[in-house]
């Protein structure tokens, strides 16, 4: 099991089992992706010795190793004894999550306000329940580009923002009608007090990453909640956190791949960004960034084209997301035929109309895993009257050509800003996972 390596800014409860700990303080360590991504690579580097090697640099020849492009990290298991026995075919196995989560995010121009405050403009960064970020305490993270080409990473510690909910005694229609909230006017959020200065968040970036603001040319800068990760519930069964959609999938999959050694051909874990906003992007996964990566990765060990097609073929793509569980207040929106329980398990996700990549070869696959492991799995369909969200599975598969099966684990207030699922999930996740990387399980 892979843990973050002891750091006293952690503020981390008691949690009833190591792995939600761990879990835990990854999503505590990763407020953005590009953090993410940084905290998956120390990961693997303190835990489990892997190289680093850079994105564009030659040859990815090292037996355990990673790259990382801004949000995303591609990391390898590919021992040298890692070969199929006589007669069999290479194969890879792999785990695709995202790193991305739904939040606000700066605009390159944000200083703004109004009567007297000062108020910073956001745009919001995919389908967010924009209600839970409203009176929070919030604080900001993010990479800043600076004149000399280097990226300079910062998380600032402790509150610096809000937005606040308009007063019941100004909005009496909200207890007939619910609560409206417009995208561009109601959720900026204040974060001092006079008017509005031009360059006044530039400088305070400047200031967060030691730089003079003449420095600073470009950010990506995202809004996060200022409290920990935590265990909650009678018994403490439940963990409440921000990105558990989908920091839980990285998570368990850098473990897996950390704990587990392959015999007949590598182990692969990816971690896209921008899965929240359609995946498009340079490093998302409907790039061919996998795949050049991959065939890089067999090129270094003596793999022409035509094996590389073949090994592809003899491939299987785990897609690990989140998924929902069925809601105690609102069993209405679910499948009734398909009921989904916090704390038993992994799930499998089915859609006919390739919402989810799943079929039941591959389902029969990680049904395999899970026995394996010894932890219950559950079977997801979407209520049929309901459009059905997606994930990278399909996406994956398309650009792959490769069998892919949809996965997750269950989990209530998927895309607020802080959700929750059961802490016993999580040892499960990390060993049906690992059951899916170990030779011949789930083949």
């Amino acid at each position: 099991m892979i843990s973050e390596p002891n750091n006293p800014g952690f503020n981390t409860p008691e949690f009833p089992n190591p792995e939600a700990a761990a879990l835990a303080r990854f999503i505590d360590a990763s407020p953005t992706p590009w953090h993410a991504a940084e905290m998956a690579g120390r990961l693997l580097t303190s835990e489990a010795s892997y190289v680093p090697h850079e994105p564009g640099a030659s040859p990815l020849d090292s037996e355990r190793g990673f790259v990382v492009r801004g949000g995303s990290l591609i990391a390898w298991n590919w021992a040298t004894d890692a070969a199929p026995r006589s007669g069999d075919a290479l194969r890879m196995r792999l785990i695709a999550a995202h790193s991305d989560s739904p939040n606000l995010r700066i605009r390159p121009r944000p200083d703004s306000g109004s009567v007297g405050v000062k108020q910073l403009g956001v745009e919001i960064y995919g389908g967010a329940l924009v209600n839970s970020w409203l009176d929070l305490d919030l604080t900001l993270a993010g990479r800043v580009q600076l004149t000399d080409g280097s990226t300079a990473m910062f998380s600032h510690h402790g509150a610096l923002l809000r937005v606040p909910q308009l007063a019941i005694h100004l909005d009496r229609e909200i207890s007939a009608d619910g609560l409206k909230l417009n995208k561009q006017t109601h959720l900026n959020p204040v974060w001092g007090l006079g008017a509005p200065a031009p360059g006044e968040f530039r400088d305070w970036l400047a200031a967060q990453v030691g730089c003079p603001a003449s420095d600073v040319l470009d950010w990506d800068v995202a809004c996060a909640d200022t409290r920990p990760s935590t265990s909650f519930g009678k018994t403490q069964e439940f963990l409440a956190a921000p990105r558990l959609d989908n920091l839980c999938s990285a998570y368990g999959a850098l473990a897996a791949l950390g704990s587990t050694t392959p015999a007949d051909g590598p182990n692969i874990v990816v971690l896209h960004d921008h899965e929240e906003v359609g995946s498009t992007t340079a490093t998302g996964a409907a790039s061919a960034w996998l795949t050049q990566i991959l065939e890089r990765l067999a090129l270094a060990r003596g793999i022409d084209r035509t094996g590389f097609l073949e090994l592809l073929a003899n491939s299987t793509l785990l897609s690990a997301d989140m998924a929902h569980a069925t809601h105690p207040n609102y069993p209405d929106r679910h499948e009734p035929s398909h009921h989904i329980d916090l704390g038993a398990g992994p799930v499998i996700k089915h859609n006919v109309n390739a919402r989810y990549a799943t079929d039941s070869e591959g389902a029969a696959k990680f049904r395999r895993a899970c026995a394996a492991a010894g932890v219950g799995v559950q079977d997801y369909s979407h209520r049929g009257d309901l459009a059905c969200g997606s994930t990278i599975g399909p996406v994956a598969a398309a650009e792959l050509g490769m069998e892919t099966v949809d996965v997750g684990m269950a989990q209530l207030s998927m895309h607020s800003a802080r959700e929750m699922m059961a802490n016993a999930d999580v040892p499960a996740m990390v060993a049906a996972f690992s059951a899916w990387f170990r030779p011949r399980v789930g083949s």
